[in-house]
């Protein structure tokens, strides 16, 4: 498997290449994706579980029943739902957004895609997505995964991150020039 140093690198990048790999022998990768995906959504969503998974407080054994419960409630895969297990044992459930991140790397790395970040003020729509990720693969030359998140602090606008190269055209920024420019 192809990876990058920077993701092997880190502890969460270790943990993402061990279940990227099981995942890959096993045959499970979209399967993985997906439950870690509701995963990432569950931890966006729900304050209760952001904080079961950083909680210093709650010993090994209680943090992995909590997160076998909340694996089967929320319909996460075996895999994935062993792989949590493991990071409860090991005091590691607070790396799991960054594990998740690493993961989705990897699997677009697999399939030949980019990843791109895209922060906009309102959430998009279907066929804004899909005409983004056109212009977007007419760029780089390649698929493109997205990844939104909405911010409303950019007023409007997108700002696109693919890789180390940043695309910034929202208004917040377009103001900020502005005000430069005038002072002179």
């Amino acid at each position: 498997m192809e990876t990058t140093g920077g993701i092997q690198a880190s502890l969460s990048g270790r943990y993402a290449v061990a279940l990227f790999d099981l995942a890959r022998d096993g045959k499970t990768l979209d399967t993985v994706a997906a439950s870690l995906a509701a995963l990432k959504k569950a931890i966006a969503e729900s304050a209760e579980f952001k904080g079961l998974i950083n909680s210093p407080v709650l010993s090994r054994d209680v943090s992995g029943k909590t997160i076998a419960a909340v694996a089967s409630s929320i319909g996460i895969d075996p895999l994935t739902t062993k792989f949590l297990g493991v990071l409860a044992e090991n005091r590691r459930l607070s790396q799991l957004p960054a594990i998740i991140r690493a993961y989705e790397t990897l699997l677009s790395n697999h399939k030949g895609e980019v990843r791109a970040e895209v922060t906009s003020a309102h959430p998009l729509d279907a066929g804004q997505l899909a005409s983004l990720q056109q212009n977007l693969r007419t760029r780089v030359g390649r698929e493109v995964a997205l990844d939104t998140k909405v911010d409303p602090a950019i007023l409007g606008g997108l700002v696109v991150k693919i890789g180390s190269q940043m695309i910034d055209s929202s208004i917040r920024t377009r103001l900020n020039s502005l005000a430069q420019a005038m002072k002179g």
